[in-house]
């Protein structure tokens, strides 16, 4: 059960604006960026959100790829110039924290954040106890 859980909380994204619509090209990128870090995927959903009003502009997207050491989400806010960041993997079997790291490390330069708001949590770990 031992893992680590990456957050980040990206502002002032100076991307292509399609990044942060366009669900299939943005579940390509995500696909290949799993694969390139030695993560394996096990299962994806790519989903763009409508607007009642379509001339407010597009919305987001979200892309979520289920590995088999944990997850990847990405969800996005065009009309904030936002995104959140989620890479959680489960240590089981080898320690995948690297691979986690540089899968967050380059969705983070894809969409070139003017600000991040990162967390780094370590899941599972036994309790201390105090004596």
């Amino acid at each position: 059960m031992h893992g680590l859980h990456l957050t980040a909380d990206l502002t002032d994204c100076r991307c292509d604006p399609a990044w942060l619509t366009d669900a299939a090209r943005l579940g390509a990128y995500c696909r290949s960026a799993v694969a390139d870090v030695g993560l394996q995927a096990v299962g994806e959903l790519f989903h763009s959100f409508g607007r009642p009003d379509e001339s407010a502009g597009p919305a987001g997207v979200t892309a979520t790829i289920l590995l088999a050491e944990s997850h990847l989400c990405v969800h996005t806010w065009p009309e904030l110039g936002a995104v959140t960041l989620d890479v959680y993997v489960c240590n089981f079997g080898g320690d995948h924290s690297a691979r986690a790291n540089a899968l967050m490390q380059g969705l983070q330069e894809l969409f070139q954040p003017g600000h991040v708001q990162s967390h780094r949590l370590l899941r599972g770990q036994p309790a201390s106890v105090d004596s």
